[in-house]
């Protein structure tokens, strides 16, 4: 039987310790098969991802992303998420594709994050005041407990003022910056969803040990790091698949020959498997969260198991 699983009914019967051991058993299993098309121009895209795990299933997210949907009082992605059993192909679900994305890449980010930032880390930077914002202030204090102070900071402030006082009533102190440079120069980590399409996040102003997690570039002409950024640090991706030739954090500076492939060090599948994240405490490491269509079905299987 078919169901249909909206955000308001599942979403606070998950976890994000539930949703981040999901992402980590998924990438013990076999390798997935991944298909991505975009179409539309850019600021209008519509975008399908299809994924197969053996013993996992098969997924497809189709989602439109437009960018003036904010202005227009509308999310700025909108879709569905199909998911079938890996025994019979038959349709298990069919998940809003707002609850795959938030659970997905928050929980992305902070698997990053538990796998490369110092344990002692005290300071969290949030760069953007959207919904992924939101959840990534949620999921980090959930899996980080040792977090002290919480920083927002948007381009708009009033904008993180808003969000920092919803989290206030929420019982989270977090509060709204204007001055970035400092903020991500005292900070242990720094996680960025922006839609930005030109760095913002200089490498100048990071201090040693910092972890940076990238996740607002999703499009080729997206960046928020500087090459400043990428060149001093430890490079990390959840894929190399759906990273290094899709999005432009990594594609622009790879053409550029500001880097090179190898300065990748490792993917989620090559940390898991044991290769070296951080190597010490003065590592400043950057994680690309690239999402990808393998994150969504294991994710979606994760929803539809504690959603039953």
């Amino acid at each position: 039987m078919t169901r249909l699983i909206t955000y308001t009914e599942a979403r606070d019967r998950l976890s994000w310790a539930g949703a981040v051991e999901a992402l980590r058993q998924g990438h013990l299993a076999a390798r997935p098969e991944i298909d991505d098309t975009f179409l539309g121009p850019a600021d209008r895209t519509l975008l399908n991802r299809s994924c197969f795990i053996p013993g996992i299933g098969y997924g497809a997210k189709a989602v439109t992303v437009f960018d003036g949907n904010a202005a227009r009082g509308l999310d700025t992605v909108q879709g569905a998420m199909l998911y079938f059993a890996p025994e019979d192909g038959q349709l298990k679900a069919i998940i809003e594709s707002r609850l795959v994305t938030e659970i997905k890449t928050a929980s992305d980010s902070v698997l990053g994050a538990l796998l490369l930032a110092r344990q002692e880390s005290r300071h969290l930077l949030i760069c953007g005041a959207g919904n992924v914002a939101a959840s990534l202030i949620d999921a980090y204090t959930a899996l980080f407990p040792g977090l002290e102070r919480i920083s927002l900071w948007n381009r708009t402030h009033d904008k993180a003022r808003a969000l920092a006082s919803a989290c206030e009533a929420r019982g989270l102190d977090v509060v709204a910056v204007s001055d970035l440079e400092t903020a991500a120069g005292s900070a242990d980590i720094i996680a960025s969803a922006t839609m930005a399409r030109t760095p913002f996040l200089r490498g100048e102003w990071i201090r040693a040990g910092t972890h940076v997690d990238l996740i607002g570039a999703f499009k080729a002409d997206m960046r928020e790091a500087d090459d400043t950024l990428l060149q001093k640090a430890r490079l990390f991706v959840d894929s190399r698949e759906t990273t290094l030739g899709h999005i432009g954090e990594l594609k622009i500076p790879l053409a550029a020959g500001v880097i090179a492939e190898a300065d990748v060090l490792a993917d989620f599948r090559d940390l898991l498997a044991g290769a070296p994240g951080r190597e010490a405490e003065s590592d400043i490491t950057v994680f690309k969260n690239g999402g990808g269509a393998h994150l969504d079905l294991m994710i979606a299987r994760y929803i539809a198991a504690t959603a039953r």
